[in-house]
């Protein structure tokens, strides 16, 4: 009986001490608290696959309880020794045909709202979307509205109630874009392009990340969508064009360096010169600047890496001291 209690306490014990070290651990479930039509698809969909999961645990945990008690050991069983059976064949039906209806219950649903998440949502396709590429780079985001002519970076400001079509690419390693509020990941790799349509319904800052892990840096690699209404985002638009200054190919080129850096704008785009979804765009990694302790192994050195210019390229040579001067600027425009 002591040996007995000895172990209910060191039971009580381990049980206490996660809900001793986990009780100051965030509350704040973005994703249960949707701010647009696609975040409340997924949303719905976690909802239906968490009912059918409770369900199930509900279930298989009270059949044990009550098989574990019903059968238990008494004085009044202590010689019994069940018959040899064969089995049900109806009990065998059932207990394979459940799972098979919880599976269709949840990959119907699942399926329907991928094919869902790749076009324009429900009650926005008569509105003509926003077109903003985004590309990752170690460890930033860069966000280019080629409509509008403008470029940011680690922020992005977009109108209420209309669709925005991201354009996703990496200038380097894969990334994973994220904007918990308003949808779900979709990777960013090189030289490849994955497109997503996000819709915030009301004004407000929504935090977006890289989800992904690829070095050092990734958990600083988070941005700033703000939502705005259609005035304040035509003004923000006529804002960036008369104050920002411009980008250079030389100030972008050292920009995708592998560092972090705060907010920038500019009042032109590097799509001007290179886009990096295109299969046969130049590789502007810099491995060399991954290795900061001890041996990282091998490093390769592309063809085609933007330092290896062919001097016949239109772009060599056409920067001028005017570009020059822009060099550091941009970062205080914070684009609000």
């Amino acid at each position: 009986m002591k040996k007995l209690k000895s172990t209910r306490f060191v039971v009580l014990i381990i049980a206490l001490i996660p809900m001793i070290f986990l009780t100051g651990c965030e509350t704040n479930m973005v994703v249960f608290e949707p701010q647009g039509p696609v975040a409340r698809t997924i949303t719905d969909l976690i909802n239906w696959s968490l009912a059918w999961m409770l369900l199930v645990v509900v279930v298989v945990f009270s059949l044990f309880g009550y098989i574990v008690w019903k059968y238990r050991e008494r004085p009044d069983n202590m010689d019994y020794e069940p018959p040899e059976e064969h089995g049900s064949t109806v009990l065998e039906i059932i207990w394979t045909a459940i799972p098979i209806l919880i599976v269709i219950a949840l990959t119907i649903p699942t399926v329907q709202a991928l094919y869902d998440l790749e076009e324009v949502p429900e009650g926005y396709e008569d509105k003509e979307p926003i077109t903003i590429h985004v590309t990752a780079a170690d460890w930033k985001w860069i966000f280019s509205y080629p409509e509008q002519g403008i470029e940011t970076v680690n922020y992005a400001n977009i109108p209420e109630d209309t669709p925005i079509h991201f354009k996703l690419t990496s200038a380097s390693t894969m990334q994973s874009f994220w904007i918990p509020a308003l949808g779900g990941q979709k990777y960013a790799m090189a030289k490849m392009e994955t497109e997503m349509y996000l819709v915030a319904d009301n004004p407000g800052s929504y935090v977006g990340k890289n989800s992904n892990f690829n070095g050092r840096g990734y958990a600083g690699m988070e941005f700033e969508v703000l939502a705005q209404t259609h005035e304040d985002f035509n003004q923000w638009i006529t804002d960036v064009k008369e104050t920002a200054p411009e980008l250079t190919e030389e100030e972008y080129e050292e920009l995708l360096k592998p560092t972090h850096l705060g907010r920038l704008t500019y009042a032109n785009t590097h799509l001007e010169w290179v886009d990096h979804a295109n299969m046969h765009s130049k590789t502007y990694t810099n491995p060399e600047l991954y290795r900061y302790h001890g041996y990282q192994g091998k490093t390769f050195e592309e063809e085609d890496n933007y330092r290896n210019k062919e001097t016949n390229l239109e772009h060599n040579g056409h920067h001028s001291d005017e570009d020059d001067e822009h060099e550091g600027h941009g970062g205080e425009h914070d684009g609000h």
